[in-house]
């Protein structure tokens, strides 16, 4: 897995420096989901438009994971600026451009086998 969490951290580094940084850019392996990770992500260039966002992460994605890499993923998700569990998962974790991993947690009732943050950071005031 260590290779694969490269690969998506290349892609949340190359698209922080080409649309802007992410708030929340992470891999979560929900407890009920047989080894399919939902990436999480939230931006404000994501947010301006979610379809035209997720077709740009998923095209860097492509780039830089295998086919049988691909397989891996369940879904991708951007959450809203007020998300709760966003704020959770900041709350419980800051990290940027690196990673922090979290394992059997719950995030306001999502339960987490596994998780890893390439970036997870607060909105300075």
């Amino acid at each position: 897995m260590r290779a694969q969490i490269k690969k998506f951290q290349n892609v949340e580094k190359k698209l922080s420096d080409t649309k802007g940084k992410f708030d929340l850019f992470a891999l979560f392996l929900r407890e009920d989901s047989p080894n399919k990770w939902d990436l999480l992500i939230s931006a404000d260039w994501a947010r301006a438009d979610k379809k035209a966002s997720i077709n740009i992460v998923a095209e860097e994605i492509r780039k830089e994971l295998s086919d049988q890499e691909l397989l891996m993923l369940s879904r991708l998700i951007i959450l809203d600026k007020d998300d709760a569990t966003q704020k959770a998962i900041q709350e419980a974790r800051q990290v940027e451009h690196g990673l922090a991993e979290i394992s059997d947690s719950d995030f306001l009732g999502l339960a987490i086998k596994h998780a890893y943050l390439i970036t997870s950071r607060k909105e300075s005031s």
